[in-house]
């Protein structure tokens, strides 16, 4: 399997049709063990319920990083030291900007942002004792764009900087085995966009997507499974539309 002796970290997986329950789930298919966190105990405990052996939930806000890094240690502790972190955590605001409180601003960015930060501060020195590691950011198509169906412009904002943060990490740890690369969804069709768009709405999204279709959680989870597998080796610091071709550079 390509996942076998593998322990992946993955933030903001309790969801039960998010992008990062899918992750674990697909991961655990293929050989990992999974450490979930999220903010939602009943949440987390229904999840690794339905995940099965092999998922462990932990509560974490990952914008508190004495909470954070208190989180990582009782991981490395229970499980031992991670092989991939999955910064999947996020929260967006259909927002336009003369209607963005600061408040609204410092928890897009918090959640979205600094919550990346903070895990990858977090996880690095066990990646850096065993010399390899893959640090996985969930951006968006609102990063590349400047917007997008739901996300405001600090959403946008927020997402363009986990491409800057992917970046660096990738840059600056590439010689002690640790790759960094983002994941940058269009339209995915989970918990958040449910219920939020009209029939009608929603065939116009579909027919300007040159596949036809929206995206699953599913469809992101197959590009985290390989950026954390050795298929994806020699890949860093590069980011993977997964969009159905909606925005083509």
């Amino acid at each position: 399997m390509l996942l076998d002796n593998h322990l992946a970290v993955i933030t903001g997986a309790a969801s039960a049709r998010g992008i990062g329950s899918a992750t674990a789930r697909l991961m655990m298919q293929h050989g990992a063990r999974v450490a979930i966190l999220d903010t939602d105990q009943d949440a987390l405990d229904s999840t690794c319920e339905s995940l099965g052996d092999g998922a462990h939930g932990y509560r974490c806000d990952v914008t508190d990083w004495t909470a954070t890094r208190a989180c990582f240690q009782r991981i490395a502790q229970d499980l031992g030291p991670p092989d991939t972190l999955v910064n999947n955590a996020g929260i967006t605001q259909p927002k336009g900007l003369l209607e963005i409180e600061e408040d609204d601003f410092d928890a897009v960015v918090g959640v979205n942002l600094k919550g990346t930060f903070f895990c990858t501060k977090a996880v690095l020195p066990y990646m850096q004792e065993r010399g390899r590691g893959s640090v996985i950011n969930m951006s968006s198509v609102s990063a590349e764009r400047g917007g997008g169906i739901f996300g405001g412009p600090h959403y946008s904002a927020a997402k363009a900087g986990v491409l800057g943060l992917m970046r660096a990490v990738a840059r600056n740890h590439a010689r002690e085995g640790i790759r960094c690369n983002a994941v940058a969804p269009g339209f995915i069709e989970t918990d958040i966009t449910a219920g939020k768009l009209s029939a009608e709405q929603h065939q116009g999204i579909r027919e300007s997507i040159p596949a036809g279709r929206t995206g699953s959680p599913e469809d992101v989870a197959r590009i985290c499974v390989f950026l954390a597998s050795e298929l994806s080796e020699y890949v860093t610091g590069e980011v993977v539309d997964v969009n159905g071709g909606m925005h083509i550079d």
